[in-house]
């Protein structure tokens, strides 16, 4: 029986396990949902030990800049098949062009991001970025309920988006077929505004979407102004021909209505 051994049972990787899990894989996972500690040594390497995958969804540390799995277990993963969850955001600014796989990174503002990325690489990792991620409990509906969602007017900015379940599917295709190293960008078809989105949204609710504002009287927080100063549409291409895999909510439209 395949095992999974997963860094991290956040929000993606969760759903990750259930696929795997309905296929009769045995799964086990470190973070606050699985059953092992991540400082727990003995435990993690023990069960590394009889892992055939590995897949670490855990981020670089926000003070020291350094990825906590590849510094506390990066020796331990022996012949395991190893992935990472990472971001889109490695890419950078590319003032509203397509970027793909082959796409230079490093020079956006998640550097620590950017060097985790390589260094899976470097390992021979099959990675994963991904653009905003959303869901349910995680979608523009629940900002919309606690009156935070903004429109803001900055004409020409996009950003790509990827329903959780298709992270889920695409990251399954990479195990089951036993995927080449290398990096796949899991993103849906229409790179869209945030506004866009947003109006849809109030579409289906049948309420007025919030008033246009400027990006600076939005009283952002520093992350999300962060969000608005890289403007790029990530292809989703070679995810599709090399992992057969196809988003099931190819838009943020069947996303948003399956929400519903």
């Amino acid at each position: 029986m395949p095992k999974l051994f997963i860094f991290g049972l956040g929000y993606s990787a969760r759903r990750i396990a259930e696929r795997v899990q309905s296929l009769g894989w045995e799964v086990v996972a470190t973070g606050s949902e699985g059953k092992l500690s991540f400082a727990d040594r003995d435990a993690v390497l023990t069960e590394l030990a009889s892992a055939s995958h590995v897949l670490s969804s855990v981020p670089p540390d926000r003070e020291s800049g350094l990825d906590p799995v590849l510094t506390t277990y990066g020796r331990d993963f022996g012949r395991a098949w190893y992935g990472y969850l990472s971001s889109t955001g490695v890419y950078g600014d590319a003032d509203g062009a397509w970027v793909d796989e082959s796409s230079p990174t490093g020079t956006g503002r998640r550097s620590a991001r950017s060097d985790a990325d390589a260094r899976w690489l470097e390992l021979g990792a099959r990675v994963f970025r991904l653009p905003g991620i959303y869901g349910p409990g995680r979608s523009i509906f629940d900002r919309i309920t606690e009156g935070k969602a903004k429109r803001i007017d900055l004409p020409g900015h996009v950003f790509s988006r990827v329903h959780v379940e298709d992270i889920a599917g695409g990251v399954v295709a990479a195990l089951a077929g036993d995927a080449l190293a290398g990096a796949y960008n899991l993103g849906d078809d229409l790179p869209a505004s945030q506004n866009a989105l947003v109006e849809e949204a109030c579409a289906l609710l049948g309420i007025e979407p919030p008033p246009l504002v400027s990006l600076e009287d939005a009283d952002l927080s520093p992350m999300a102004r962060g969000f608005y100063a890289e403007n790029r549409r990530v292809a989703n291409l070679k995810a599709k021909r090399v992992l057969g895999w196809q988003p099931q909510f190819p838009t943020y439209r069947e996303g948003l209505r399956s929400l519903l």
